[in-house]
């Protein structure tokens, strides 16, 4: 028996801006650049910003941090802090009271989640993070694959116990829910929202696999390189160019671990509690942050030609890398392989 694990390396060398399956460059270099790298969600985050005004541009990194480290507790599934109720506290609090309070920006992710179930189909369902655990446990230890009924034994929760209510409450139900599709999305996007509110329109951010560009400088637009699945050195297959969007990749080559000469990602159906197989990565091209990272998950679920619909119906761009090495493309995708 053979087993391996194939472990994240991100090298902090931001010219090369590569980053989860993501190479991004800027076709030319200026000397006002303030550039950063944070890590939350267990992401290596890396953000540059071409401004002006020094004092300006190291006070919004020092909010960008902020904001970052604000949505890592929020979403924090195995760490408690004092004072807040975060998804592990929503899990395993002791407290008697039918409701919980929860900050605003904690109800909108999980109000967010649960209109995407119904959008998804399923695919989305952040009431499974006890199934989750299962294959955390296995994947960590690397002893082998859970087997179906220990799955469905662990999945007791479901979406309809996720019950908001109104002035930021939830039932205290208990349920462990998971917004790995959607928090660094959706955190993402308000540091782009808050650079855009402040004047700052030249920027880059690279969390993992989720890139968000504003307007580059002399009106040249951004280059964004799209990793190979299959490449084990970071070869890109496919170079996009744009300004103002989000593009986001999920894909099941880089958190993976193998038993018996097989693949097991991270990324599991609902339908099946086990990792997805028909497609090897897919990337969206959406405005918004929030939208690329949960519907990139949801593509990469959903049947080809499912996920084609919704693309259609929401009037974003997309690229699948299927299992056996074919790449389709959305309708409108090649205008964004035009400089």
């Amino acid at each position: 028996m053979q087993k391996k694990i194939n472990k994240f390396i991100w090298l902090l060398i931001p010219i090369l801006l590569l980053m989860i399956g993501i190479l991004v460059g800027l076709t030319k270099q200026h000397s006002n650049i303030f550039e950063q790298n944070f890590f939350y969600m267990d992401t290596y985050i890396y953000v540059k910003l071409d401004e002006q005004d020094e004092n300006k541009a190291k006070k919004a990194l020092e909010k960008i941090d902020s904001i970052y480290q604000d949505y890592h507790i929020l979403a924090d599934r195995y760490q408690e802090y004092e004072g807040i109720h975060n998804i592990y506290t929503i899990h395993n609090n002791q407290e008697t009271d039918d409701t919980l309070p929860l900050d605003p920006r904690l109800y909108d992710m999980i109000q967010y989640g649960k209109d995407w179930y119904i959008k998804s189909n399923g695919k989305i369902d952040i009431s499974m993070g006890n199934v989750l655990d299962v294959w955390k446990r296995f994947r960590t230890n690397q002893s082998g694959i859970p087997t179906l009924e220990e799955l469905q034994v662990s999945n007791t929760s479901s979406i309809d116990d996720i019950i908001l209510l109104d002035n930021y409450k939830i039932q205290n139900n208990h349920v462990n829910i998971d917004l790995g599709a959607i928090a660094k999305g959706y955190a993402t996007e308000m540091v782009g929202q808050y650079l855009e509110s402040i004047g700052i329109k030249n920027y880059l951010i690279n969390a993992g696999g989720n890139v968000k560009i504003g307007i580059p400088r002399e009106k040249e637009k951004f280059s964004v390189g799209i990793e190979d699945p299959n490449s084990k050195t970071g070869d890109v297959f496919k170079v996009v160019y744009g300004k103002n969007i989000s593009i986001v990749t999920s894909g099941g080559y880089e958190r993976y671990y193998e038993f018996e000469g097989k693949k097991y990602h991270h990324i599991i159906d609902p339908d099946t509690l086990m990792p997805s197989s028909h497609l090897k990565s897919v990337t969206v091209i959406a405005e918004d942050s929030r939208l690329g990272d949960v519907l990139s998950t949801t593509l990469f679920l959903l049947p080809l030609d499912q996920g084609q619909m919704l693309v259609n119906q929401l009037g974003v761009e997309a690229i699948w890398y299927t299992a056996d090495n074919l790449i389709v493309t959305s309708k409108g995708f090649d205008a964004y392989e035009q400089k």
